[in-house]
C-alpha cells in the first residue's frame, strides 16, 4: 500500500490524498450505528460512529481483513456541523477502532438515511495484498 502525498501539498489530517494498492479487494457496505442484531444502543453520534467502525472492522475480518487493509472510507452524515461538533470523540474511537490508519476519505451530508435513528453511515474498500 502507498499513501500518495503531492509534493509541496499540506498533510491532510486524519485521512490521505490518496492510497494505491494492489491484492484482493473487500468491499463493505455502508454500516450505521447499531450492533450485529440491528439495535442502536445510542443517539449520540460519536457513539453511533465508533459502533459503525466496529461493524467494518467486523465484516473485514470475514474476508482475512484488518483495519491496516483499508483504502477507502465515505462518510455520510446527517448532519455536518453535529459532525464537526463531534471531532474530538469521533477522532478517540476512530484511533480506538481503526489505530493510527488514515485511508483516503470523504465525508458528505445527506439528506436522509435509510434508517432513521442512523446519524452516520460509513462505507469502506480495502484490499488485501496479493
Amino acid at each position: 500500500m502507498e499513501f500518495l502525498q503531492p509534493e509541496g501539498w499540506a498533510r491532510p489530517r486524519g485521512y490521505s490524498n490518496g492510497v494505491a494498492a494492489s491484492g484482493k479487494t473487500v468491499c463493505v457496505s455502508g454500516m450505521i450505528g447499531w450492533d450485529g442484531q440491528g439495535v442502536f444502543h445510542t443517539q449520540d453520534f460519536a457513539g453511533q460512529t465508533r459502533q459503525a467502525l466496529l461493524n467494518v472492522v467486523a465484516v473485514l475480518a470475514e474476508a482475512g481483513a484488518g483495519p491496516e487493509h483499508i483504502v477507502r472510507m465515505t462518510w455520510y452524515v446527517l448532519d455536518r456541523h453535529e459532525y464537526k461538533a463531534a471531532y474530538k470523540e469521533i477522532g478517540a474511537a476512530y484511533r480506538e477502532v481503526i489505530g493510527l490508519h488514515f485511508p483516503a476519505m470523504t465525508a458528505v451530508q445527506v439528506v436522509a438515511l435509510v434508517e432513521e435513528a442512523a446519524r452516520v453511515e460509513i462505507e469502506v474498500t480495502a484490499v488485501l495484498p496479493a
